[in-house]
């Protein structure tokens, strides 16, 4: 019996970006020079099968410090830590480092630089999200004001007006973002914006891919985690960008296959966190099913690679 035919869109940029890549080599380099057990704090980045890959080589995930040992390495997640958490570990002696993407560390040099300048901040991001309570984490309690919404900017109290900057979590909606920062700009026209937008390349480019791939499809599949934010905006602006249906999945087996009854074009694509053996798996899984025509919509070319600590790089 001859399968239905289905073109399958693929979108690129797709999958891991330089920041996670990094961050998954830290561990993996941190296990070879050390041995295990060795610790993180927080999962180095939003995906299972990542988080429980390294956990198989020995890699203990915590969610915070004091459940660390002093006498093993201990390794903080790509999505940033509160300053406290650094003293912390200095204070106890232990080995430790940093994972935090180069990207998110550029906002929370931003926001001390800005602090120090005398301006109070309003960060846009997602509450109790790792990497909002990390950049939060870097300024005194009060120094930073999180808005999540346009509606937020509405009833934000600030300390003073004319004294105000803004940074963003870097996962975010640009076009959601766009909005709050407009909201930001009306209300206090003085407020000093990023020197360069916070929103990474990583998520800005996957986001851009799938408004070029959604138009085009009958549904659309997010490969990520639940608890990733650039995975769950991909769903959101998949929808927005008029695809009827765009879902999250985090393996093949998680594919509803009757809501996709009937169709002729499917999407795919992945967050920043999601390896491509899992995207592969998800693409086997259609041509198990359907006559599968593979198109690559492809609206960047990503070359960043970003070096991992020194001390990975220095013999033991």
């Amino acid at each position: 019996m001859s399968q239905p035919a289905l073109t399958l869109y693929l979108a690129a940029p797709r999958g891991f970006c330089a920041g996670v890549d990094r961050a998954i080599k830290i561990v993996e380099m941190a296990l070879d020079k050390w041995g295990a057990p060795v610790f993180v704090r927080h999962e180095i980045v939003h995906n299972k099968f990542v988080v429980d890959g390294l956990r198989d080589k020995g890699a203990v995930f915590v969610e915070e410090l004091d459940e660390c040992p002093d006498d093993r390495p201990v390794i903080f997640s790509a999505h940033g830590v509160p300053k406290s958490v650094p003293n912390a570990a200095k204070a106890r002696e232990m080995i430790y480092v940093d994972a935090t993407c180069p990207l998110v560390s550029k906002v929370h040099i931003e926001a001390q630089r800005h602090a120090d300048n005398g301006l109070q901040m309003i960060m846009i991001g997602h509450a109790g999200h790792p990497e909002t309570v990390g950049t939060m984490g870097q300024l005194p309690d009060g120094e930073v004001l999180l808005v999540e919404t346009v509606e937020d900017v509405a009833t934000v109290d600030v300390r003073d007006p004319e004294k105000l900057a803004f940074v963003t979590q870097t996962t975010l909606s640009v076009d959601d973002t766009a909005d709050i920062v407009a909201a930001l700009q009306s209300r206090f026209p003085s407020i000093v914006g990023p020197h360069k937008e916070d929103i990474c390349y990583a998520t800005t480019n996957r986001q851009e891919a799938v408004k070029a791939m959604a138009p085009k499809c009958d549904a659309m599949l997010v490969v990520g985690a639940p608890n990733s934010s650039n995975s769950k905006r991909l769903v959101e602006v998949g929808a927005r960008a008029g695809c009827n249906y765009a879902q999250l999945v985090q393996r093949a087996t998680d594919i509803d296959w009757r809501a996709l009854d009937g169709i002729t074009s499917m999407g795919i694509t992945a967050g920043a966190s999601a390896p491509e053996v899992l995207i592969n798996e998800v693409i086997d899984a259609f041509r198990d099913r359907y006559d599968v025509t593979v198109e690559m919509v492809e609206t960047a070319v990503e070359n960043v690679e970003f070096k991992v600590p020194r001390v990975l790089r220095e013999p033991a």
